[in-house]
């Protein structure tokens, strides 16, 4: 059964208007005048509120202002009943938000119509309602980030675009660590100086490679600096945006965790390169480091300077040099200026 509140200060009218809903099976709740009539539709959340005009306290105008400003009864359908016929007082109660508008005196087959019509629109704008935040719900769960491959589509969506032209500096070492970085197009070497002064690289970051990562939880500076090889077009995702990323979507955090673990095992190696690897054997494997990560194919020519292949070797840029005629010579390698090419990549994998 569905519940009207009926707001009338008149007492007859009141009275025989209520007999009438409920002799047309309707649950019918009265107010003596607007004031209360605001406290009962809070307190009852009826399904209809028919509603007269001119009332001591509050008129109706006024009820149905601060009901459309309450969360709980904004969507309650309002029907007005007023002698006022003047085509402004219509208008009024029109513009304020009313569903309906009936004038003094009115008849049973109006007011029942007009409940009914208003009714049945009501009920038809709930479903439109909760239909969409059904739909909402259902796109934000389709929007879940479940793989690295997500999480770099979510930095390309809602990231900040950065362009840094040839040797320009990314970050420094010991700068705030704002943003995380994904490579759109270019190459990223990362960088430190040891206590003579001379840079080591850390690590190479290629296209799709995600970097800058420090700590998520805690605000730690940049622990290395980071430099642009080749003009370079990043997507900085800040560290507050990609946290409240990963609580919330568990499973990427795995991965991501999976990929800072590989990258430590990659310093690792190439700290135990420099430690007990030969000369020749820590240029040849850092020749292909960057054949791969320059280009698709590794004999395809690469250009890079002799120093950040030294830093990467961990070896001195004259003894790199000496390294690479010796390759130059044997064959496996072809040098013109910065440009080389690798001759005979099986052989220069034997050497590593």
């Amino acid at each position: 059964m569905k519940k009207i509140l009926l707001i009338e200060d008149d007492v007859v009218l009141r009275e025989n208007t209520s007999e009438l809903l409920e002799l047309s099976n309707y649950e019918v709740v009265n107010a003596a005048n607007g004031k209360i009539g605001v406290q009962v539709a809070k307190e009852t959340l009826p399904d209809i509120i028919v509603c007269d005009i001119m009332m001591p306290e509050l008129d109706g105008y006024g009820v149905l202002e601060a009901l459309t400003k309450n969360e709980s009864t904004q969507h309650i359908p309002f029907i007005f009943l007023s002698a006022k016929t003047e085509r402004k007082d219509v208008r009024k109660g029109m513009d304020l938000g009313a569903d309906d508008y009936i004038t003094k005196p009115f008849s049973e087959d109006e007011l029942i119509s007009a409940i009914e019509s208003r009714l049945a629109k009501a009920s038809i704008l709930k479903d439109i309602r909760e239909n969409k935040v059904v739909k909402t719900e259902s796109t934000e769960e389709t929007e879940e980030i479940r793989s690295l491959n997500d999480l770099k589509n979510y930095f390309e969506d809602n990231g900040e675009s950065f362009l840094f032209a040839k040797e320009a500096t990314v970050y420094k070492e010991g700068n705030n660590s704002n943003f995380i970085y994904l490579i759109n197009k270019g190459l990223v070497k990362c960088h430190k100086l040891d206590e003579q002064g001379k840079q080591l690289t850390t690590a190479l970051y290629k296209e799709d490679d995600l970097f800058g990562y420090t700590s998520f939880s805690q605000n730690l500076a940049y622990q290395e600096s980071a430099t642009a090889i080749k003009k370079t077009e990043l997507v900085g995702l800040s560290k507050k945006a990609l946290t409240n990323v990963l609580n919330k979507n568990h499973k990427v955090t795995l991965e991501l965790i999976e990929l800072l673990t590989e990258d430590l095992a990659v310093v690792k190696d190439q700290l135990l390169q420099m430690a007990y690897s030969s000369v020749s054997k820590k240029t040849a494997k850092t020749i292909l480091m960057f054949a791969e990560k320059l280009n698709r194919k590794p004999e395809d020519q690469i250009k890079i300077s002799r120093n950040d292949l030294a830093s990467v070797a961990g070896i001195a840029t004259e003894t790199l040099i000496r390294t690479m005629s010796s390759f130059k010579k044997q064959g496996l390698i072809e040098i013109e200026g910065r440009t080389i090419r690798i001759l005979d990549l099986e052989r220069l994998k034997e050497i590593c």
